[in-house]
């Protein structure tokens, strides 16, 4: 886990805040750290990796705590849950600063790739949908990568 980049941290607060004021929702201490955790990922992460991070900060909150504040943060549009191919826990990841990107999925490790292809994001996003108004677009390509690849390789010569 990575610090939490102020700037990101700051923005995102503002707008749990304001959301939860919108919905005459508490404003209690165990969201904003859950907010503050979250912010500080990089990558994607599960609900088990924020009870962890909190645990190490010595923030005991139950699970079922970080389940429905994920589930609000969600709701918010702070972070963006994923199933990412079958029988796979749902991943997170946070919403602000990440721009549209895909994710390449490997079938073999389950390592997730962001990638941006500009190109395939404006041929996409200028598409028109009659009435339809895009919010944000999510694609996964699942293949094998290049590590898995090379694995496979080595094994078959070596047999």
């Amino acid at each position: 886990m990575t610090t939490t980049d102020d700037k990101s941290y700051y923005i995102a607060k503002a707008k749990l805040a304001e959301y939860l004021d919108n919905r005459h929702m508490r404003k209690t201490p165990e969201r904003f750290m859950i907010l503050e955790v979250v912010m500080a990922h990089n990558d994607h992460f599960g609900v088990d990796d924020i009870y962890e991070d909190l645990e190490e900060r010595s923030y005991h909150v139950s699970r079922s705590t970080v389940y429905n504040t994920m589930e609000l943060l969600c709701n918010c549009s702070l972070v963006r849950k994923h199933q990412f191919g079958t029988n796979k826990q749902s991943l997170y990841e946070k919403v602000i600063s990440t721009g549209n990107h895909h994710h390449l999925i490997c079938t073999e490790c389950g390592k997730i790739k962001e990638v941006k292809d500009l190109e395939l994001i404006h041929l996409i996003g200028d598409r028109k949908y009659g009435s339809f108004s895009v919010s944000y677009i999510s694609l996964y390509v699942y293949g094998v990568c290049a590590t898995c690849r090379r694995k496979k390789r080595k094994s078959k010569t070596t047999k």
